[in-house]
């Protein structure tokens, strides 16, 4: 629910940027904008892509093992 929350949060606030008469540069309003979105995803529980990449070539890595370690026991478990 606080995900909504947030991202309810965030795209009022880049519609009142967008819609707004203040006159900012587009440059500005892209400024502002990034930075709303950077607060936004600050306060939520996410890992970078590198971080993930990482994570998930531990997981296949793991996985080769497990497999492996299952073959391993299957032929030991069928010597007589």
């Amino acid at each position: 629910m606080l995900h909504k929350v947030l991202i309810d949060t965030v795209g009022s606030q880049a519609a009142r940027l967008l819609n707004s008469d203040s006159g900012l540069p587009g440059a500005e309003v892209e400024k502002r904008i990034k930075a709303l979105v950077q607060s936004a995803l600050a306060k939520l529980d996410v890992v970078s892509r590198e971080e993930f990449e990482t994570q998930q070539l531990v997981l296949l890595r793991t996985r080769e093992r497990l497999e492996a370690l299952e073959k391993r026991v299957a032929e030991l478990e069928n010597q007589p």
